[in-house]
């Protein structure tokens, strides 16, 4: 919801453990509810903005009222839930296959068609290549000085700049190859190359009834 122009995908798993008619109402059901959701949120935003705009100092809340006039300018295109068995190899194809419909849309997405410089390629490939290597740990954390020195060690991009790198990291940031949380002061240096084993991470951490289990532990 804080992501401009952001495109949500909503996927229903374990469709296996339903019958056929619970599927259709399930997502009619939770379609609804982002629907409700999303015009309740539109609904407080501007209750906030305009109780902000009437206040007798309007003045004093002019970075809340920025921030908010920010959020209400973050607009969601919901597309249709896609239920899919996780046990079904059919399914999780049919699952990518709508996916990369969805992302060849330019209506969706106009930067689809925008041409990247070869040198963004280049990186790309030679990340890859680096995250594949024994010499890099599993959770594929890498200092940002250091991956620019192992990338300037190749010919074909031995004059590759710390601010070209970054503007780099941002794009494949965006694509999901990498993740570089650049605007986080203790993370701004290191650079994730193996997404995967912070989405383990984050399933073994965050994840339903935490409280409960830990509880339970005497």
């Amino acid at each position: 919801m804080r992501v401009p122009n952001s495109v949500v995908l909503p996927v229903g798993t374990h469709v296996d453990c339903c019958q056929e008619q619970e599927v259709a109402e399930k997502t009619h059901d939770i379609m609804a509810r982002i629907t409700a959701m999303l015009a309740e949120r539109k609904s407080t935003l501007a209750h906030f903005i305009n109780n902000l705009e009437g206040s007798e100092e309007p003045k004093f809340y002019v970075d809340q009222w920025e921030r908010l006039k920010e959020m209400e300018s973050c607009k969601l295109t919901i597309l249709n839930l896609v239920a899919v068995n996780c046990t079904d190899h059919r399914d999780i194809r049919e699952l990518e296959a709508t996916i990369l419909k969805h992302v060849r849309n330019e209506e969706l997405f106009p930067e689809v068609v925008r041409v990247l410089p070869p040198i963004y390629r280049q990186v790309e490939a030679a990340i890859a290549d680096i995250a594949g290597s024994e010499e890099v740990a599993d959770h594929g954390m890498m200092d940002l000085q250091y991956l620019l020195s192992k990338l300037s060690q190749r010919e074909n991009l031995a004059s590759l700049s710390r601010e070209l790198l970054q503007d780099i990291l941002r794009y494949l940031h965006r694509i999901g190859l990498v993740v570089w949380y650049e605007e986080i002061k203790h993370l701004e240096s290191t650079v994730f190359l193996q997404p995967t084993f912070l989405i383990t991470m984050f399933k073994l951490l965050v994840r339903h009834q935490l409280v409960q289990q830990l509880e339970s532990i005497s």
